[in-house]
């Protein structure tokens, strides 16, 4: 269906693609992977004819329709979210918007004498529209909402006063409609809670279409894919078979890679040596230029690309008493909205819980009365004994200075530290070199989540609250943070939709429901095993 002929693209110095070649055929389902800045977005681009390859071709077939999801939603106001997403379903939706103009113009007294014409062309609209499903698109439209979490009210109120994930989501809604016969999603599964993130799991694996996408969540990506392209030094390599099934082939081949590569330097090392003494002898000149010869000729072995990663070191934190945090009687509401009502709640030392719950259950409100940011209307919140507390809000990468550079961000905040040791933080967590000049306003989502980490975690707290600390970052560096986190001594309370980090990290569940908290012991994967379902929206 689309075929990607020896692109070569080149943006400033950087070379993206050099003579790369990929197909996707019709009912492939394809993962695309690569480090950051590898070049994702632009063969998205390329795809859709927004951006053209410097050198090759990118064919697609004639007459097939393309959906593209980006992050860059662009402007939406003026309408409902329903509306909006209706506009997006191809045909259908200019027809729609002829028929509503037409039954504007039958009321119009003004145009009387136009209404032979306009009934007859009213006919033929209504008849083309029921033709296409017409009638039946707004049900659909309201049920894709629907699964990405809207309620009615959001799915008929102005699109405009939505936050920037609820846009996403509504962008995401109008590809989903639209059904077209490819489908290019980059990072669909952000912005998402886990029950919305399920039901676009079932909906992508029941699509027929074609389906090329991005994504830093492993175990969504798992379930769906069923083949791999890298993007890796400006190539394209293509593995069949799901994200786990490429990270054991990649393994595997780095390591054949390396086998032969030390191979052919042992045998280089010999050649080199027997060359170097017997050079000056007369009576071996004959076998060292022989050899001499050979060397020329051996095409050498590349050792396998190392991938930079990033590597977080937890300090030591002191340890805390055996009771870290106690709700006792907790009331809480906003407006006309309970949000709880006589909560009790007891977190102990090294327990690591994490918080399930539907949207609008009080997740993030929970975090902030355990915090402090935010105050009970009645009851108690107690901290323990020596807790000392780190907590990573969503809200606290908007607080970072964009005219300040990573550096002066870290100083900043610790202006009693050494140069050389907010240096050596910032080295941990992905900063080095001139890295550390960046403005705060040019890094990236991914960048902006690890310097709010490096600042929480300069000075160790032993009770850590996360609130989906993984949201913006890359699968490398997600992994690097669960093993720092897996060897973390301390408490944490977290709110993630991201289900590896969630089984990985957890050995206690608190379920939010109306009549209370339901408690699990045991982490993620059991509690998945006991209840039946992944989520407590989802019953099965």
């Amino acid at each position: 269906m689309i075929r990607l002929d020896n692109i070569s693209k080149q943006r400033g110095q950087q070379l993206l693609f050099i003579e790369a070649s990929a197909a996707l055929q019709k009912g492939e389902k394809i993962g695309l992977v690569g480090p950051n800045g590898a070049g994702k977005t632009t063969l998205f681009r390329m795809i859709t004819g927004e951006e053209p390859p410097d050198e090759g071709l990118v064919l697609t077939d004639r007459g097939i329709s393309i959906g593209f999801f980006s992050q860059d939603v662009g402007e939406m106001e003026g309408r409902s979210a329903v509306a909006e997403v209706m506009d997006g379903a191809g045909d259908v939706s200019t027809v729609a918007a002829e028929l509503a103009e037409l039954e504007t113009a039958l009321a119009d007294p003004d145009r009387a004498d136009e209404m032979e014409q306009l009934i007859e062309r009213f006919g033929e609209v209504q008849a083309r529209f029921d033709e296409l499903g017409g009638y039946a698109l707004e049900g659909r439209a309201r049920e894709v909402l629907a699964g990405l979490s809207f309620s009615q009210e959001m799915m008929d109120g102005d699109v405009g006063a939505l936050s920037g994930g609820w846009k996403m989501r509504v962008a995401l809604a109008r590809i989903l409609l639209m059904r077209p016969d490819v489908m290019l999603l980059d990072e669909p599964s952000n912005h998402l809670d886990l029950e919305s993130l399920i039901w676009l799991e079932d909906f992508l694996k029941g699509y027929d279409g074609a389906l090329l996408m991005t994504s830093h969540d492993r175990e969504f990506m798992n379930r769906i894919i069923n083949k791999i392209i890298e993007i890796d030094g400006g190539a394209l390599t293509s593995y069949s078979g799901d994200y786990e099934f490429y990270e054991n082939q990649r393994a595997q081949t780095e390591k054949q890679q390396q086998a032969q590569f030390e191979r052919q330097q042992a045998m280089l090392a010999k050649e080199i040596k027997f060359i170097e003494r017997f050079k000056a002898r007369a009576s071996h000149a004959a076998q060292v230029q022989s050899r001499v010869k050979k060397l020329d000729k051996i095409e050498r072995v590349e050792p396998p690309k190392r991938r930079q990663t990033v590597t977080f070191e937890f300090m030591p934190a002191p340890r805390s008493g055996e009771d870290v945090v106690n709700l006792k009687g907790v009331h809480k509401r906003y407006g006309s909205k309970v949000i709880y009502e006589g909560l009790d709640l007891l977190v102990r030392r090294r327990e690591r819980c994490c918080i399930m719950g539907v949207n609008g259950a009080g997740k993030s409100t929970l975090l902030k009365l355990v915090t402090g940011s935010t105050e009970p209307d009645a009851g108690t919140v107690a901290l323990g004994g020596s807790v000392k507390l780190g907590y990573f809000a969503q809200h606290a990468m908007e607080l970072l200075d964009g005219d300040l550079t990573v550096f002066q961000q870290l100083e900043s905040s610790f202006p009693r530290a050494s140069q050389g040791s907010l240096r050596a933080l910032a080295g941990c967590f992905g900063f080095s070199g001139d890295e550390v000049e960046k403005k705060c306003r040019v890094l990236s989502g991914g960048e902006k989540a690890r310097l709010v980490m490096a600042e929480m975690l300069f000075d160790p707290p032993n009770f850590l609250v996360l609130d989906e600390p993984t949201n913006h970052l890359d699968m490398a560096t997600k992994e690097m943070l669960i093993t720092a986190l897996a060897q973390f001594e301390g408490t944490m309370l977290f709110v993630s939709h991201d289900r590896h980090f969630l089984a990985a990290l957890s050995n206690r569940v608190l379920e939010l429901t109306p009549e209370g908290i339901h408690q699990y012991d045991g982490g993620y994967t059991e509690y998945v095993a006991r209840t039946g379902h992944e989520a407590p929206g989802l019953r099965s």
